[in-house]
């Protein structure tokens, strides 16, 4: 049988795509997320979340608040269904942290930003903010720290969500003959530099991550 590799515990659901494929699935978490003690300004208007990890440092430090008022921007459908299922408003969601940068330049380049986010935190909103003179403050409410672990199996696929995930892994494994399925282009650019067997997602979520390798080793039999 061809097994998978992911790199993230995937919930009940997830899982369930592969009980037909005739793939076997191990799973592992190459990251930890560590919460650091940080108070979240809350009399600011406009937020910024690019991950359910920052959106989690929020709730938890705005419990029992009336949210209605906060305008909120953010990255990825998964993190804007758990602001709106929290009562919080979202004015904009994007796949890419770089297109919701150019948002805000375009429709709200007048207005103050408090942005909520991990330690890695990639540059692209800084540095859309910084060209373009857009005030903003950055919480960082969360770290992320690299979970190694060897294998001793041959993957005939590795599931990659982040950069990080990727060099977590490379720590005590090889890539061998792999191909490796990623969640988008910005992970795929990490492991662009290791391998040429690289699958990208339709679109940035686990789900798709998970349809790609389905679709890609079944095809190829056994």
């Amino acid at each position: 049988m061809k097994t998978v590799l992911s790199t993230k515990i995937l919930t009940p659901s997830q899982k369930e795509l592969f009980l037909n494929s005739g793939l076997g699935l191990v799973e592992y978490d190459a990251l930890k997320i560590e919460f650091l003690d940080t108070k979240i300004p809350l009399d600011h208007q406009n937020y910024i979340f690019t991950s359910r990890n920052a959106v989690s440092a929020f709730l938890q430090q705005t419990k029992g608040l009336d949210l209605s008022s906060f305008n909120v921007f953010c990255v990825g459908e998964k993190t804007k269904s758990l602001l709106e299922s929290n009562g919080l408003q979202v004015v904009q969601m994007t796949e890419y942290a770089s297109d919701l940068g150019e948002f805000i330049v375009e429709n709200h380049s007048t207005e103050a930003f408090v942005f909520v986010c991990g330690q890695q935190r990639r540059d692209d909103l800084p540095h859309i903010f910084s060209k373009n003179n857009i005030w903003y403050k950055e919480v960082v409410v969360y770290s992320s720290i690299l979970n190694s672990k060897a294998f001793f199996t041959d993957f005939e696929g590795i599931l990659f969500f982040s950069p990080r995930g990727i060099q977590s892994f490379l720590l005590e494994n090889t890539l061998k003959n792999s191909t490796l399925f990623c969640i988008g282009e910005t992970t795929a650019s990490e492991a662009k530099k290791y391998s040429e067997k690289i699958v990208i997602a339709n679109k940035p979520t686990v789900e798709n991550v998970l349809v790609q390798a389905i679709k890609e080793l079944s095809i190829k039999g056994d």
